[in-house]
């Protein structure tokens, strides 16, 4: 009987294993999620198993942001958390950063297991905003903010996964 064969990401140790093998390495696979935060939003996005796609999951209230990690983490293997850095033009951390800090502490206290990188996100609610213009959103829908805040969130995912 014939094996099929599937070509993996080039960092895996083997460049082909047989379909068998393959599931195994998908089932072991984590996400990547990136979360937006805001003193009143967080927007959260998420990567497919094999951290190719990035898709906006949703937005919560930044009180309840510790419970629903949590409560996503017992569902799905997360890697990586990506937090939005804020940054002025001239590079220095703008003033949004100071209620970050905080949250990105506990953060890696509440999760010690998962690392932290930030992402740059200059620019991530004007191309959000964009995004929804562009893709045909009425004015009404436009103004939720909590799109906004979903949306921006998944641009910081897609910015990482294109540097990466």
């Amino acid at each position: 009987m014939k094996h099929k064969y599937i070509a993996l990401k080039k960092n895996y140790r083997s460049k082909y294993l047989n379909l068998h093998n393959f599931i195994n390495y998908v089932n072991i696979l984590a996400r990547i999620l990136a979360l937006d935060y805001g003193e009143k939003r967080t927007g959260i996005a998420i990567t497919d198993e094999l951290q190719i796609i990035a898709s906006g999951l949703t937005t919560v209230e930044t009180k309840n942001i510790f419970t629903f990690l949590t409560d996503y983490l017992k569902k799905e293997k997360v890697e990586l958390f990506l937090v939005g850095e804020p940054k002025q033009m001239n590079n220095m951390a703008s003033e949004s950063e100071q209620f970050i800090k905080p949250f990105v502490e506990k953060l890696s206290l509440t999760f010690p297991k998962i690392p932290i990188k930030r992402v740059d996100e200059r620019f991530t609610s004007k191309m959000a905003f964009q995004a929804m213009i562009e893709s045909g959103l009425k004015k009404k829908q436009r103004q939720n903010k909590a799109l906004v805040d979903e949306i921006s969130a998944t641009i910081i995912l897609q910015t990482y996964l294109y540097h990466k």
